[in-house]
């Protein structure tokens, strides 16, 4: 190869190089992979796009969602919840479709009055149907740093991890008459709002909206997922092939999730009679783990 020629070569290498570097350091960006979809200034993007803050005021809570729609993925998103006085305040983190008939996957955090956990309340619905609540008290303090919310989502199970710590498992019982969501595409939500006519112990304790407002942030959103619909270029064939495919429980993560279980749940649909005085929902009766 002559001088002109290597140099040339080299030229685009570097070229290269830097056009990667570029996207590698936009990966990730909020700016990038979510729209604000409420609450106007209450929703701040920051540090270039890498956090992302929601508030909460007497007014309007805040909100975004991803730019894409998803059919099964991994999704991962750091929280650092409302501190102090969070009474009556709802933190989220969800996928769900759209329309009268959607599918939804849950992570709430309700707030409690200083000095008092939060509650992280679980749910699946599918085709407009709920009614699969479990909650949990956490073993640290979610409001001192950031941790890593995880929702793996694939044809078998749901699965929920906080710090990559299993928490709960919905199973695909279809085949047993039991919905399971795998057709409808879901975005990924986030929001803050007031809910103190039910958040925190039944709505007996309400905002105290002298504290307001309210802040929780969010960073490091990553969906490790099939997007569909327009500009879905990428991921399909790929994501085919990702880990959460096929992702379950080994032995660890069963030790784990007992742990979570036995020490840190709250409460759990499947063991609540009195709402089911005919019989607990038929997936109760599969698994041990939901």
């Amino acid at each position: 190869m002559g001088q002109s020629s290597y140099s040339n070569a080299k030229a685009c290498a570097v070229a290269l190089t830097i056009s990667y570097l570029i996207l590698a350091a936009s990966a990730g960006s909020f700016y990038d992979d979510v729209d604000i979809t409420f609450g106007g200034e209450r929703a701040k993007i920051l540090n270039g796009g890498q956090d992302l803050s929601l508030s909460l005021d007497q007014y309007s809570g805040s909100g975004f969602q991803s730019k894409h729609e998803y059919l099964f993925g991994r999704f991962d998103m750091q929280l650092k919840l409302v501190p102090g006085n969070s009474a009556g305040t709802v933190t989220t983190f969800y996928l769900s479709s759209q329309g009268a008939g959607h599918d939804e996957i849950d992570f709430e955090f309700l707030g409690n009055s200083t000095g008092n956990p939060y509650t992280i309340h679980t749910n699946v619905y599918t085709q407009g149907t709920g009614n699969k609540e479990q909650q949990f008290h956490l073993w640290f303090d979610p409001t001192a740093a950031f941790h890593t919310y995880t929702i793996v989502w694939n044809t078998q199970r749901i699965i929920f991890l906080i710090d990559n710590i299993p928490v709960r498992v919905f199973n695909n019982h279809d085949a047993s008459g039991v919905p399971f969501p795998k057709s409808q595409p879901m975005r990924v939500y986030a929001s803050l709002w007031n809910a103190d006519d039910w958040a925190t112990q039944g709505g007996r304790v309400k905002a105290d909206w002298t504290k307001a407002p309210f802040t929780a942030s969010y960073r490091k959103f990553n969906a490790n997922a099939k997007r569909v619909g327009p500009n879905s270029k990428s991921t399909s064939s790929e994501s085919d092939n990702q880990a959460w495919s096929t992702q379950g429980l080994d032995a660890a993560g069963r030790n784990r999730i007992r742990w979570v279980q036995n020490k840190h749940m709250i409460y759990n649909y499947c063991n609540d009679r009195k709402r089911f005085p005919n019989g607990l929902p038929t997936e109760c009766k599969n698994s041990r783990f939901l």
